[in-house]
């Protein structure tokens, strides 16, 4: 069978992925991919496969299914130590920073304590954040984030362009352990 641009196409479509997202999931430029969906270059055979392991793995669960709901964010402009304590009461080490209504960043309990000192309380986000968590659709299959989960502390799910949920690495140890 003879792998197509189109056919790619309308697996990515049909996955509810971007070219972006999917470039971002084996690892090739957003370019790359709109190169390949028009036909205008000829993929090595490792990318046709990794193309295909992400866009035609299982129908398993949905990211819907999984995500935490109700995601907390903070804004460039909170104090650490506000953030710290909300991170601490709802148990949670990372949340995305947003302004605007869109994700500019995230903070993490790693991004803190690698910024410690005598003044870290009184900084503000916008001082220590990192860049934003990948963000996939609703209805990516899990089986397709669990390499950004190897990168990244969390993936943020959308819906209409707007974050509904948030994954962590926690998240897919509930999985596993309700699978026992």
């Amino acid at each position: 069978m003879i792998i197509t641009g189109a056919m790619v196409r309308k697996l990515r479509e049909d996955a509810g992925l971007t070219q972006g997202q999917l470039a971002q999931l084996i690892g090739v430029t957003q370019a790359h991919i709109a190169k390949i969906e028009n036909n205008k270059v000829d993929p090595r055979l490792s990318t046709v496969n990794k193309i295909l392991q992400v866009l035609t793995e299982g129908e398993g669960k949905k990211c819907r299914e999984i995500m935490t709901k109700n995601v907390i964010s903070a804004r460039p402009t909170d104090k650490i130590l506000k953030i710290s304590e909300i991170m601490m009461k709802n148990a949670v080490s990372q949340l995305p920073v947003v302004e605007r209504d869109k994700v500019i960043g995230t903070i993490t309990e790693e991004s803190i304590i690698r910024n410690l000192s005598k003044t870290i309380a009184d900084a503000t986000v916008a001082q220590v954040m990192e860049p934003p968590l990948p963000i996939v659709p609703e209805e990516t299959s899990v089986s397709i984030i669990r390499p950004l989960l190897e990168d990244h502390p969390g993936v943020l799910v959308a819906k209409k362009g707007n974050v509904v949920g948030i994954i962590t690495r926690s998240d897919l140890l509930k999985i596993v352990s309700k699978t026992l």
